[in-house]
């Protein structure tokens, strides 16, 4: 990122960890369209894995899947930070989430979405999954 990061874009990482994936969807597309590459690319990543977690919360399975991987090819290229972001943190998280989905299967999205509900967490077959978060990194 060529220059600090506008406000609008930490409001969407606020968003975003306190789950208000609608929210952070808004606030991040209205950046996003105005935005220029490379981070026009980075925002649209990030705005993918939010809405994969709304479709997640609505039992969207197959939304929740396409979104989630769009979203970490897109974030790849930004590994490790970008924009002062743990880049690689969500990368892993969004990955973890996405192939514990994909083992699960559709059929099984709603006990995957009452599990977390319930918990907090994600069932990852032999391990607990946390939910993803945009982590900012040390300066």
């Amino acid at each position: 990122m060529t220059e600090a990061a506008p406000q609008e874009f930490w409001q969407g990482v606020e968003e975003f960890n306190n789950r208000e994936y609608y929210a952070c969807h808004d606030t991040l597309e209205a950046l996003w369209m105005e935005s220029a590459e490379p981070e026009k690319k980075f925002y649209q990543g990030v705005l993918q894995i939010a809405v994969a977690l709304y479709h997640l919360g609505n039992y969207n399975w197959r939304g929740a899947v396409t979104l989630l991987g769009e979203g970490i090819v897109k974030l790849r290229y930004y590994q490790p930070t970008y924009a002062d972001i743990d880049v690689d943190k969500l990368v892993e998280q969004s990955a973890e989430l996405l192939s514990a989905l994909q083992q699960a299967g559709a059929e099984k999205i709603a006990e995957f979405v009452q599990h977390f509900e319930t918990t907090g967490t994600y069932p990852g077959g032999d391990q607990i999954l946390q939910v993803p978060k945009i982590v900012k990194t040390i300066s």
